[in-house]
């Protein structure tokens, strides 16, 4: 093989080095607070104007049009994570009694800024480990994210997520887990 014919690896759109810093430590908090049962600490985390979404992903469609933003898994808004955090403090959650005992680990950060100076696009790789109560079997959720994260004084702010999962039959029986 030549010089000419080796792939050159062309990194997207360079963002700052303090931005993908920043990234990746929101990513690896989130991963932390999510694992270790605070999720109310992870809710603050969320801009007001959330968009939260697991669009269908199809097997039998080209691999350029498999995903479908038309239909979703879940589609929530900051109102509907706060309702699904409602419900898992009562006795009528029943996807998380026992709850999932959970490890997320996060690779892969790619950041982007964009045209819009408070906010940057962020790529990451998740793998979600997922076992509950006594129960010997175990899930392994695979994923691949695409977030907006708004810039504030206050810290980075969980703009938007698009979750697209590698499955397309999904192997764990629910998404009652933050992905």
């Amino acid at each position: 093989m030549t010089t000419t014919d080796t792939p050159r690896i062309v990194p997207p759109v360079s963002a700052k080095p303090e931005l993908q810093a920043l990234a990746t430590q929101f990513l690896a908090l989130e991963a932390r607070l999510l694992d270790e049962g605070r999720e109310e600490e992870w809710y603050g985390l969320l801009d007001d104007e959330l968009l939260y979404t697991v669009p269908i992903r199809q097997a039998a469609e080209p691999r350029s049009q498999e995903i479908d933003r038309n239909a979703f898994r879940v589609r929530d808004t900051k109102a509907h994570v706060r309702t699904r955090l409602d419900r898992l403090n009562t006795d009528h959650a029943y996807s998380e009694i026992p709850p999932s005992r959970t490890l997320r680990v996060v690779g892969s950060v790619e950041v982007e800024e964009i045209d819009r100076p408070d906010v940057i696009k962020v790529s990451s790789a998740l793998l979600v480990y997922r076992q509950r109560g006594i129960d010997p079997h175990f899930d392994l959720i695979p994923c691949r994210r695409y977030d907006q994260l708004r810039l504030t004084p206050s810290g980075p702010r969980l703009l938007s997520r698009e979750i697209v999962l590698t499955e397309t039959a999904l192997a764990t029986p629910n998404l009652g887990v933050f992905l």
